[in-house]
């Protein structure tokens, strides 16, 4: 039964309006037609009553001296004449009983011959003073009248009537009601499921945008399809509208504040590449220099290409991780250990500044399903917090591994800790978290909303000896990469 309930409850409002309609229409039909058949039956059976009571009041008058002087031939000659008088009564028969209950004279006296005792199953039929009895499944209708002079009973008339019209126009008044009442439900049924149709047209309009948002950029709904400004649907419209422009406008804040902080931390990067790009430019130089002095010696020209060698190498290393980390365009490519190992060139800058010391334990498989341009922008993000946050001589240390299906990524420091309002924003677990409106936790914003678009989630605690542990989980079991990061 509850489940037939929820299969009901889970039809569309333009079928089930019509059918509660269609069900009222039906009930009330009902109740009126029970109540106009029943007034239809009490009108006919008092019409039948005083048809019958005026018939048995002209006859009973007429036959007492008869039936006193026991005259059988006036009284059928009475029977006979009544027949004329009375012939919209439809009566089947009527016998004329005596006081012994005899018969002294029937209407058909083959069928009731005189001096035979009335039948008993006419005579049970009336029971007390009853003098009317209906037997509509017989089609007929019996009545009785004693016959009394000077107050004493001298006799009784029965007569059996045919109420077969009568039954009929019942009938056809029923059919005539049932066709009506169907009629009008169908009609009122038709009628709602249209009115319910134009009614809920609009819920459907907005249900397919928001369907539509589902999958890409949230639409407005057209201005042609807003319908009068001043209805209901009208006013949820521009409401509607209103929220997606407020939207589009907070995706279009967002993208640029990411771009804006991925340009941020390229440009703090940039003293420090600049001078490790230097660092090996200037022994290149030097190898070059010593060579055209002294091409001639294999020794010094091997070594000479060798230091050559080395320092192309380290230039390569830090332009490709810059290129990787900061091209233009939406990063597709599968997350490798790699990946993680050429953030190391981008601070290693910042490091050698501080004089800090890299812990450095990365122990990715190469078979993850992740997006590797989001995972390196957000270590990379924190990484460079980190180096900011420690004090000169400091540690930091980068560890990260697969865990139960999970990716994770630990970044510890050994600054002051991570502020309260800067924490709550990188462990907010909102879906896609509104950004501050002030520069402070920007970054932590920006790793929130790239690690969540992920799927994943990110933990930021301090450390009791001091410091900060960021935690970056996400899940590898069926991540499809990243969607809509700017």
């Amino acid at each position: 039964m509850k489940r037939s309930l929820r299969r009901i409850g889970a039809w569309p409002v333009a079928v089930k309006v019509p059918l509660v309609v269609a069900v009222l229409m039906v009930a009330i039909s009902a109740v009126l037609s029970n109540q106009i058949l029943v007034r239809l039956s009490q009108t006919q059976q008092r019409h039948l009553e005083q048809l019958a009571s005026a018939y048995l009041d002209g006859l009973s008058s007429s036959l007492v001296p008869y039936v006193l002087r026991d005259d059988i031939w006036e009284i059928f000659d009475q029977l006979d004449r009544s027949r004329e008088r009375y012939a919209g009564l439809s009566a089947v028969y009527t016998i004329v009983a005596g006081q012994d209950g005899s018969i002294l004279a029937a209407s058909d006296p083959h069928e009731f011959p005189s001096q035979e005792p009335v039948p008993e199953a006419l005579s049970e039929r009336f029971v007390g003073t009853n003098t009317l009895v209906l037997a509509e499944d017989e089609g007929r209708a019996f009545v009785r009248r004693p016959l009394s002079y000077q107050d004493r009973p001298i006799g009784a008339i029965y007569a059996e009537i045919d109420i077969q019209a009568l039954l009929a126009e019942r009938r056809q008044v029923l059919l005539t009601l049932i066709a009506t009442n169907a009629a009008l439900t169908l009609v009122f049924a038709g009628f709602g499921y249209l009115a319910v149709r134009r009614m809920v047209r609009p819920i459907d309009i907005l249900a397919a945008h928001l369907e539509r948002g589902r999958g890409g950029r949230i639409e407005p709904v057209p201005r042609a399809q807003i319908g009068p400004k001043n209805s209901e649907f009208g006013r949820l419209f521009r409401r509607y509208n209103a929220l997606v422009r407020a939207l589009s406008e907070r995706e279009t804040l967002a993208a640029r504040l990411a771009e804006e902080e991925r340009m941020g931390s390229l440009g703090r990067l940039a003293s420090g590449m600049a001078h490790e790009i230097n660092n090996p430019l200037g022994g290149m130089f030097n190898a070059i220099d010593t060579m055209e002095r002294h091409n001639d010696n294999p020794l010094v020209r091997n070594s000479s290409l060798q230091i050559l060698k080395r320092g192309l190498v380290g230039i390569r290393d830090v332009v490709r991780a810059t290129l990787v980390t900061y091209k233009a365009g939406g990063e597709t490519t599968r997350l490798r250990a790699r990946d993680l190992d050429d953030l190391r060139a981008l601070i290693q800058p910042e490091v050698g500044r501080r004089r800090l010391t890299l812990e450095w334990r990365n122990d990715l498989p190469d078979d993850f399903t992740l997006a590797a341009g989001p995972v390196r922008q957000a270590v990379l993000n924190l990484l460079l917090n980190a180096c900011a946050a420690s004090p000169v001589g400091g540690r930091v240390c980068l560890e990260a591994g697969a865990r139960d299906g999970e990716l994770v990524i630990e970044i510890t420091d050994q600054g002051p800790g991570i502020p309260p309002e800067v924490a709550s924003i990188m462990n907010a677990t909102k879906a896609d978290p509104p950004p501050p409106m002030h520069g402070t936790g920007l970054g932590a914003w920006m790793v929130n909303r790239l690690v969540r678009q992920l799927g994943g989630a990110v933990h930021a605690t301090q450390l009791p000896a001091g410091g900060t542990l960021v935690r970056i989980a996400v899940s590898t079991e069926g991540n499809k990469g990243l969607r809509h990061v700017a």
